[in-house]
């Protein structure tokens, strides 16, 4: 049985997603017009990805939903995804997504231009990217409109987070769409690694048991795992790893099953 019959999906606003997707696309929009022609040249953490690279690729994952809501509508027998199963499945595009941006940007000589262009086509689609009785024909399976919105959020987060280290200077994150964040890569390592042995906190927005063991129900686990939520972020997608965030204090463990080395990242 997959790990989505198992759990229950996390509930997300719809308001809250509209407004946090539309304010999280506006700060990299203000962000690509500030950055100058040095910046644009700047590496990111993505191998092989200058600045440039990367605006081009947030453009296209704004884009992505009125590009994906101007599709026809899937039948109603194809297989379902959700948010959790679209974070775990990333990897499988790693590869086909690193050309398209290469392909995207070498086509792309404006990369501002494109997020101008992209938000622009976002704006009058909103109400309809955040329905939840929408399905959309996603590469993984259908997918509700709102649980693509969140994904859009976790692309937008994730990558202002590595503009950020570039250009070592602030990008603003709005607060809801930093929650969702880390509340899908939170739910995604739980349906990775399903148990009740270890605890994992993330104040104050998550709290997951996941591994395999002994499950507590009283009291304070033995097993506990807590940190903040940008070093959770880069833990969960691989720009940070396990033993350098334990060794730097941005992550407490305690207990001799607290050790998510060998589960991250959680999303490709």
């Amino acid at each position: 049985m997959p790990p989505a019959a198992r759990r229950r999906a996390r509930a997300y606003d719809p308001v809250r997603v509209r407004n946090a997707l539309a304010a999280q696309a506006e700060n990299v929009r203000a962000a690509a017009h500030r950055c100058t022609p040095e910046q644009l040249a700047r590496p990111t953490a993505l191998p092989g990805w200058d600045v440039r690279h990367l605006l081009v690729h947030l453009a296209a994952q704004i884009d992505a939903v009125p590009r994906l809501l101007a599709e026809p509508a899937p039948t109603a027998t194809r297989a379902r995804t959700d948010v959790v199963q679209w974070a775990l499945s990333t990897a499988d595009l790693a590869e086909l997504l690193d050309a398209r941006t290469r392909g995207d940007a070498a086509r792309t000589p404006d990369a501002s231009a494109a997020i101008d262009a992209a938000t622009e086509e976002l704006e009058p689609v909103l109400e309809m990217a955040v329905r939840e009785d929408v399905l959309l024909p996603h590469r993984f399976g259908a997918m509700r409109a709102l649980d693509f919105a969140v994904s859009r959020l976790v692309e937008l987060v994730v990558h202002t987070d590595d503009l950020v280290r570039a250009l070592a200077e602030p990008v603003s994150l709005d607060r809801y769409a930093l929650a969702a964040t880390v509340r899908v890569l939170a739910d995604a390592l739980a349906a990775k690694v399903p148990g009740g042995a270890v605890e994992v906190r993330v104040p104050p927005f998550a709290v997951v048991q996941c591994v395999a063991g002994p499950r507590h129900t009283r009291g304070t686990p033995p097993n506990v795992i807590e940190t903040d939520p940008l070093t959770w972020l880069r833990l969960a997608t691989g720009r940070l790893a396990w033993p350098r965030a334990l060794a730097s204090h941005a992550v407490t463990a305690t207990g001799p099953r607290a050790d998510l080395e060998h589960h991250l990242p959680v999303l490709g």
